[in-house]
C-alpha cells in the first residue's frame, strides 16, 4: 500500500446541500423552504419559546418567591451514641472519617440512638440531649467543637 493509493472510505464524506442552485439540483425555487408562509421568508420564523399564540411556559409557571437559605444551611452527618461503642478513649471526627461514617468537612452531630457501654471523650460540633444524657451516664465527657 501506498501514499497515493490511499482513499477515503465510500460514504463518509457527505457533500453539502447545495440550496438554491435552479430546478435541476433538486433544491431549487423555494429551497425546501415550501410555498409561502412565515418560515418561507427570508429571516422568517417565530422567537424561542415562542408557542403559537398559546400562553408560553414562562408566563404559565409561578414566579420564584421567599428566601431560599441553601447557600448557608449547615449539613450535619448523623451518628448515633450505639454506633460509638466501636471506638476506644477518644472519638473524634478525624477517627470517624478514617471509620467511614463521616466525609470531609462535614459537620458532625451524635444522636442518642442506642446504648453505650464505655466511657468516652466524644468531640462534635452538636449533640442531642439523649446523647449527652447517655455519654454521662457511661462515664464519659462530650466536647462541643466551636467550628464552624
Amino acid at each position: 500500500m501506498k501514499m497515493g493509493e490511499l482513499h477515503k472510505a465510500e460514504g463518509s464524506r457527505k457533500k453539502k446541500k447545495r440550496v438554491g442552485r435552479g430546478t435541476s439540483s433538486g433544491h431549487g425555487k423555494t429551497s425546501g423552504r415550501g410555498n409561502k408562509g412565515q418560515k418561507a421568508r427570508q429571516g422568517g420564523g417565530v422567537r424561542p419559546g415562542f408557542e403559537g399564540g398559546q400562553t408560553p411556559i414562562y408566563r404559565r409557571l409561578p414566579k420564584e418567591q421567599g428566601f431560599k437559605n441553601l447557600l448557608f444551611k449547615k449539613h450535619f452527618a448523623l451518628v448515633n451514641v450505639g454506633d460509638l461503642n466501636d471506638f476506644k478513649d477518644v472519638v473524634n471526627k478525624k477517627i470517624l472519617m478514617e471509620a467511614g461514617k463521616l466525609k470531609e468537612g462535614e459537620l458532625l452531630k451524635i444522636l442518642g440512638d442506642g446504648t453505650l457501654n464505655l466511657p468516652l471523650t466524644v468531640e462534635a460540633d452538636k449533640f442531642s440531649e439523649g446523647a449527652l444524657k447517655k455519654i454521662k451516664d457511661a462515664g464519659g465527657k462530650a466536647i462541643v467543637l466551636s467550628g464552624k
